[in-house]
């Protein structure tokens, strides 16, 4: 091996004795506020008037704004990333790789709050083009309302890396190209493509189980162009992110549960636990700490990630949503399995694009489902997300 392809290794001496235990992490203080609601729906570019339009719910069966299902997330200390992000790994950075939900029916309005359960699950480790010795671990959350009703369970994977290595091998150096500049023309496409969607099904019709058939498309969707802007609004419409909106809380019984300590984040990107208590920026994430490189292309480089870029956690939400919509007011998505295979890049815009794949009348859930495969790509074509869901739908 060259000199140019140094031997690297991660010290994994941290992570390995936490495989399975419970872990810590923040919980939220507050129950959901409409405003809360409407920050969220603004950031995900999600139009749903049920979600926004108090006159328009108060008219609705539900009588009154509703959160989407993709509203867990944003209710969660950390998005779902904390039970995966485990162990100290000196010089590390992390990004989303994933998330697996499933949604068992409680639904959630303004006045609610959710509690958490984390458990770290697994992890593996391999060798990447980003950035070599690359861990993919895997964490646990379970979902209830205040009155112990069951919301969900995620399980996220987490990409852990050395930034320095990342930084190093420049992948997303040689594949991306200059920003792009949008002409009048494509912005106006854009925006007819947006307002499409929003008009798919404003009204929540659900389609029919009987009704739909393999091979059916569902109506495209388009975010963006994205910018450092509206990176920020995303970042801004998590509560945790809110000063002060958390406590921290630690499961009963475990001896050194992993809560907040440092994961090891390299040099530049550290929180200030202690500052923070007297100037809260200083554990804001995105003016201090790891959420840096989003908004701030010098950061995103030291990372390996080139410019400004998004969050995984929001394509995420952008997936469920979208299925959401579809599904209409009658329907919901039951499980969802999304791997982000790469970030939405500042300059860019996301398309969604999905087809129904199968059809089970007998299901895990005791009611038929549709099978549904997304894939998010941008204007390019570079796939950023590749998912696989099971929509319930209501029958005829």
């Amino acid at each position: 091996m060259s000199e140019a392809d140094p031997v690297v290794k991660m010290d994994l001496s941290d992570v390995e004795p936490r495989v399975g235990k419970l872990v810590g992490g923040g919980q939220v203080r507050d129950p959901l506020t409409g405003s809360d609601l409407r920050r969220w729906v603004m950031a995900m570019d999600y139009a749903n008037p049920v979600h926004w339009d108090p006159v328009f719910a108060e008219q609705t069966r539900f009588g009154g704004l509703i959160a989407p299902q993709s509203i867990v997330s944003c209710m969660d200390y950390g998005h779902g990333c904390q039970p995966a992000c485990v162990g100290f790994i000196e010089g590390s950075h992390l990004i989303f790789g994933g998330e697996e939900w499933w949604y068992y029916g409680a639904q959630i309005r303004p006045g609610d709050r959710t509690l958490q359960e984390r458990r770290f699950h697994d992890y593996k480790v391999t060798d990447t083009k980003f950035s070599g010795p690359t861990m993919f671990s895997r964490g646990d959350t379970i979902h209830r309302k205040q009155d112990g009703s069951l919301v969900a369970k995620e399980r996220s994977t987490a990409i852990r890396y050395l930034a320095s290595e990342a930084e190093r091998l420049g992948m997303y150096d040689q594949m991306l190209g200059e920003l792009k500049r949008w002409t009048a023309e494509e912005i106006a496409e854009l925006d007819a493509l947006r307002h499409a969607w929003i008009l798919s099904n404003r009204e929540g019709v659900s389609p029919r189980w009987e009704e739909v058939a393999v091979g059916d498309t569902l109506p495209r969707r388009v975010i963006g162009p994205h910018t450092k802007a509206s990176f920020a609004t995303e970042y801004r419409a998590f509560l945790f992110n809110t000063w002060g909106a958390y406590d921290w809380v630690a499961p009963e019984g475990v001896e050194d549960p992993w809560i907040n300590q440092n994961p090891g984040w390299t040099p530049g990107f550290e929180f200030d636990e202690e500052g923070a208590l007297i100037d809260p920026r200083k554990r804001d994430g995105l003016y201090l700490g790891p959420s840096r490189g989003h908004v701030d292309d010098e950061k995103a480089g030291k990372v390996g990630m080139s410019r400004a870029y998004g969050y995984g956690a929001t394509m995420g939400a952008w997936c469920v949503d979208y299925l959401a919509y579809w599904a209409g007011w009658d329907g919901m998505v039951r499980w969802i399995k999304a791997d982000f295979r790469g970030p939405a890049f500042e300059g860019d815009a996301t398309y969604f694009d999905a087809e129904v794949v199968e059809k089970r009348e007998e299901t895990e859930w005791g009611m038929p489902l549709v099978r549904v495969k997304l894939t998010l790509a941008n204007q390019d074509g570079m796939k950023l997300v590749t998912a696989t869901a099971d929509v319930q739908l209501p029958l005829a």
